[in-house]
């Protein structure tokens, strides 16, 4: 895809620092291994504890199977400093190797997701049961339904995870909150060096 694939001995501070033990995985109601095959998408840029949140879902629900669509290309074009989201292979290989610490026994597929065409093939296989979302992608998600629908597949059952919420503002954890944080502390950086 053009970016850089990490070292093979990367190490995410994420991963090594990702406790989920107090964390409620959810609100969903189905219980643990409801359903063989589940899938969820997203950009998962420095890992946090919303995105898993929604992994550790996935993987508690999973039977057998979680695949994740893991956004690129144009689908980034509008987020806020693109330029620092981390390269596509760091984000896939932190998502897979976050649900196997979670679930060492599934089966994980995690796959690129291109906004040229979002509800491809992933999203219209038909041995999919259920798709994990968070309140803000919900929409997403009737639009999967309603685009399977069409093709006369089934309907995926749809687990919604809440949001993390952080700080006394109660807004949400979210990576580009933390892209903010690293281009300030860069730019302090330049400024300090630029000033002695």
């Amino acid at each position: 895809m053009g970016e850089p694939m990490p070292p093979a001995n990367f190490e995410s501070e994420d991963l090594k620092n990702s406790s989920s033990e107090g964390m409620d995985a959810s609100k969903i109601n189905s219980p643990p291994n409801s359903y063989d095959a589940v899938l969820l998408g997203g950009t998962f840029d420095r890992l946090h504890d919303g995105h898993r949140r929604l992994l550790k879902a996935a993987a508690e629900l999973a039977r057998g199977r979680v695949f994740v669509g893991v956004c690129t290309g144009p689908m980034l074009e509008n987020k806020e400093l693109a330029h620092l989201i981390e390269p596509l292979e760091k984000r896939m290989e932190a998502a897979e190797r976050y649900i196997k610490s979670v679930k060492p026994e599934l089966l994980v597929q995690v796959e690129p997701m291109f906004h040229i065409d979002p509800y491809g093939p992933p999203m219209m296989d038909s041995d999919r049961d259920a798709i994990i979302v968070s309140k803000e992608t919900f929409a997403g998600a009737l639009s999967v339904n309603k685009r399977r629908a069409e093709r006369g597949l089934p309907q995926l059952k749809l687990e919604v995870v809440d949001l993390v919420i952080e700080g006394e503002n109660g807004e949400k954890l979210s990576s580009t909150a933390l892209r903010q944080l690293d281009a300030s502390e860069q730019t302090g950086k330049g400024c300090s060096v630029a000033s002695e």
